[in-house]
């Protein structure tokens, strides 16, 4: 069987017309129409890039004696992972760019959310308005609700617009030629700005303290310690904004690269660990309600959630480490 008639044979196996086998090689459909014609070959590069979308070899396909049943030994594996081409993958970069914007600003509004209720709470208890305090608490709320309001609208549009995508996090991925070294060069081009806005987050949030240390000059008991807890929301705020946004972009890297944590071994062990995290998080929300609720301590509450933010990750950590023995 010569190159024309496999390629023929590949390509109705896959279901593929020629367009869309010409879009996936990115030529021209004529191009595509002329090797199955036998009028012409395609380069080295091309031969690769069919040999990866079809799983077979490159002998096979330049051999005309060789079979499709030799062609196909030890496919198991590569038929395993799922092939990711040039097209998909510039799809998912922009994905991931706009989905970046979306998701830091809804968690900033999450951040930000709790600020009126506590200002307005603060100012009523220490007499600065002459509100009932069912009204100061109703207004902290009402805004509380609307700002949570766009921030779950955005989440669930960044969700659905990456819904398609959700295999490079979770299964093995084997990309077309010239994928990787498009990836590697953008992530290159990305790091300074992802180290530069990674650094100036962390330091923000780190910072975010000195204006409730400052209050304290003030005395405990006033209302400049709540202006204190305000501004460390405010700017836990805008750090995490930072954080979030070049996280993103920079973990879409890594899964089109399969390094770190999206690693084909990470990928297996975030399987496991998926119960872990879903169990430890709801029994930190039923702690966080109960104190709330049960305690009436909305003001101080909140704090169990950095607190949980670090514990976590020493469970997983440890986790890990029990693994490993």
């Amino acid at each position: 069987m010569i190159f024309a008639d496999k390629l023929i044979d590949l390509r109705k196996k896959s279901g593929w017309s020629q367009e869309e086998l010409a879009e996936k090689l990115n030529v021209s459909r004529q191009a595509v129409s002329k090797w199955e014609g036998a009028q012409s070959i395609p380069d080295m590069n091309r031969i690769i890039q069919l040999s990866e979308l079809f799983g077979v070899s490159t002998d096979y396909l330049l051999k005309d004696n060789l079979e499709q049943a030799e062609s196909t030994q030890g496919n198991d594996e590569v038929n395993s992972s799922r092939t990711v081409s040039m097209e998909e993958a510039n799809a998912f970069l922009a994905t991931k760019e706009e989905n970046s914007r979306r998701v830091a600003l809804a968690v900033m509004l999450c951040i930000l959310s709790p600020v009126a209720l506590i200002l307005l709470s603060g100012a009523q208890a220490f007499g600065l308005l002459d509100w009932p305090e069912e009204v100061a608490g109703g207004i902290g709320l009402i805004v509380l609700i609307l700002m949570i309001i766009p921030a779950v609208a955005l989440f669930i549009i960044s969700n659905i617009r990456i819904s398609r995508y959700e295999y490079l996090e979770k299964e093995p991925v084997d990309t077309l030629y010239g994928v990787t070294g498009m990836v590697r060069d953008r992530k290159e081009r990305f790091q300074p700005v992802h180290t530069q806005y990674l650094l100036i987050g962390i330091l923000i949030c780190i910072a975010s303290v000195i204006p409730l240390f400052i209050s304290m000059f003030f005395g405990k008991e006033s209302f400049w310690g709540v202006v204190g807890i305000a501004s460390i929301l405010i700017m836990a705020a805008i750090g995490v904004l930072l954080i979030v946004r070049v996280s993103i972009i920079w973990g879409s890297y890594q899964m089109l690269l399969e390094e770190e944590d999206y690693s084909r071994e990470e990928k297996e062990s975030s399987r496991r660990y998926g119960y872990i995290c879903s169990a430890y998080w709801c029994l930190i929300t039923a702690a966080y309600l109960a104190w709330s609720f049960i305690g009436n301590n909305w003001q101080t509450s909140w704090v169990i959630w950095p607190i949980a933010g670090v514990a976590f990750g020493a469970v997983i950590g440890i986790t890990k480490a029990l693994k490993k023995r």
